[in-house]
């Protein structure tokens, strides 16, 4: 009886060929790289020595090696190793540890220094009474100024870096919303405003982008009332306006904060009392509130530097809704 092959219909006797073969596997002997379970640990307890080793040579206390996280470890051995390479041991004198305390604690805000390519380079140690959060931690978000801020303004900052990249030397000013921890979310109902003023600078010439660094204060902007808390005149004042942002109505208690009596300001666009820098985030503001697109309340409010009859700026917090065929406008100064 012949019997016949189901590929190809041939009797087997007359073709073995066509079988599929099965692939030799070769001996374990001769896969000097397989991996096995005494393989993986040997790898692991190398890879903590290593992680053990770089966290014994980071210059903080025991205390707080003792508390770093591997992923901790690693954001500041890449914190540091980033600001080795834009400030070498020689390019300047150190500063005793007790000096540096005593000037972090007269700041309005912390120190920030980002890289050409907006990676944390420093962030000065008295961030945790700003935020709420330590360099570590904020560490943990990630390792851009991008990770660390608000992403509804991340399109505007990323403008502002830029400009202040191609000319040194140029302040820039950017404000946005910061992480938190959250005691210091559920303490004042949100993150914190800052705002963040700071310049590209070149540390050693000629200039490159790896010697060159954004060199920035950060000051804390006062926190928004929270939604259980009533402001009194005193602190706020009101303004209506048309869809195009002219001003029909204001209250008297504009006087006190920005200088103008309410005639002055009747009939005035709300954009010729802005800053300039801060022009493209009251559009914004304002397309979001006029045509009611955006999420929650958050769509329209906005932190904004405004002229006042002195001539000075003074930074606004100011919430917009839409009432019919008005906008109304809470300012705190």
């Amino acid at each position: 009886m012949t019997i016949f092959c189901s590929h190809c219909h041939r009797p087997l006797q007359a073709e073995m060929s066509c079988l599929p073969r099965r692939a030799k596997q070769a001996p374990s002997a001769s896969r000097p790289f397989r991996s096995t379970k005494s393989a993986s640990k040997a790898r692991r307890d190398q890879i903590n020595a290593e992680l053990q080793a770089l966290r014994s040579l980071l210059p903080i206390s025991a205390q707080e090696k003792e508390r770093l996280s591997y992923l901790h470890t690693m954001a500041l051995v890449c914190l540091r190793l980033r600001g080795a390479q834009l400030f070498p041991p020689g390019l300047a004198p150190p500063a005793g540890p007790a000096l540096g305390t005593e000037l972090l604690s007269l700041l309005p805000g912390f120190l920030l220094v980002l890289s050409a390519d907006s990676k944390l380079v420093y962030i000065s140690e008295n961030v945790a009474q700003v935020l709420g959060l330590s360099v570590v931690e904020l560490l943990a978000q990630g390792d851009t100024v991008f990770d660390i801020l608000d992403g509804r303004v991340g399109e505007d900052v990323h403008k502002k870096l830029l400009l202040a990249q191609k000319e040194p030397g140029r302040e820039v000013t950017f404000v946005s919303e910061m992480r938190t921890s959250k005691a210091f979310r559920l303490q004042h109902g949100g993150n914190r405003v800052v705002a963040v003023c700071g310049r590209f600078a070149a540390l050693c010439w000629p200039p490159s982008p790896s010697t060159t660094a954004f060199l920035a204060l950060c000051t804390p902007i006062v926190q928004s009332p929270t939604d259980g808390e009533s402001a009194s005149q005193d602190d706020i004042f009101q303004s209506m306006h048309l869809l195009d942002m002219t001003f029909i109505d204001v209250t008297e208690s504009v006087t006190y904060h920005l200088g103008y009596h309410r005639e002055e300001l009747v009939g005035q666009s709300w954009y010729s009392l802005l800053h300039p820098e801060d022009a493209d985030l009251a559009a914004a503001q304002h397309r979001a509130v006029a045509l009611g697109v955006g999420a929650g309340p958050a769509a329209g409010t906005a932190v904004l530097r405004v002229l006042r009859k002195d001539r000075a700026w003074s930074w606004l917090r100011v919430w917009a809704r839409r009432d019919g065929g008005c906008i109304t406008c809470t300012c705190r100064c």
